[in-house]
């Protein structure tokens, strides 16, 4: 086990300590929950407020939670693959090289100003997915450690290691 030293409140909002924290939450529930089938039929009502990011259309029960949460910690840890989105990052990347190699030397100051507000824009984009991603990795976090303290209540041990 690592030491984890103390967070200031900048390294707090940091993605990579939001990113640690949710894998960290994630890695305890799966070493804490020994029979995930308990949390099968578990109903997601009983703890509502526990476990708030639950899908308006996915009335599961706990033991969905927990393969989610599972899912979203190796798409974290190993990148989501999928072909289609390499074959459209493929196809982006040879559009934008005919593009460069056609452009011409000589660009005027509109075009200038567009690319400097299109940097702008990207900025914001940036800033705002940032946000969102932090925010949503601090709701999961959270949301494992509901299940993780579900189980212990299912099984009996509710009020050990809280």
């Amino acid at each position: 086990m690592m030491m984890q030293l103390p967070e200031t409140p900048t390294q707090k909002n940091n993605l990579f300590n939001a990113m640690n924290r949710f894998i960290g939450a994630v890695n305890n529930m799966d070493q804490t929950i020994m029979v995930p089938s308990l949390l099968r039929d578990v109903p997601l009502d009983e703890d509502k407020a526990s476990l708030p990011l639950r899908s308006y259309e996915d009335e599961g029960d706990v033991y969905s939670y927990y393969q989610l949460l599972k899912s979203i910690r190796r798409d974290i840890e190993w990148g989501v693959r999928c072909a289609a989105a390499d074959e459209r990052r493929k196809e982006s990347m040879k559009i934008s090289r005919k593009n460069s190699s056609a452009s011409t030397s000589s660009a005027s100051s509109s075009s200038s100003e567009e690319e400097y507000e299109e940097d702008e824009d990207l900025e914001k984009q940036f800033q705002y997915h940032l946000t969102g991603l932090q925010g949503v990795l601090s709701k999961l976090t959270q949301q494992a450690n509901c299940v993780t303290k579900r189980y212990k209540q299912e099984i009996g041990i509710g009020g050990w290691g809280q």
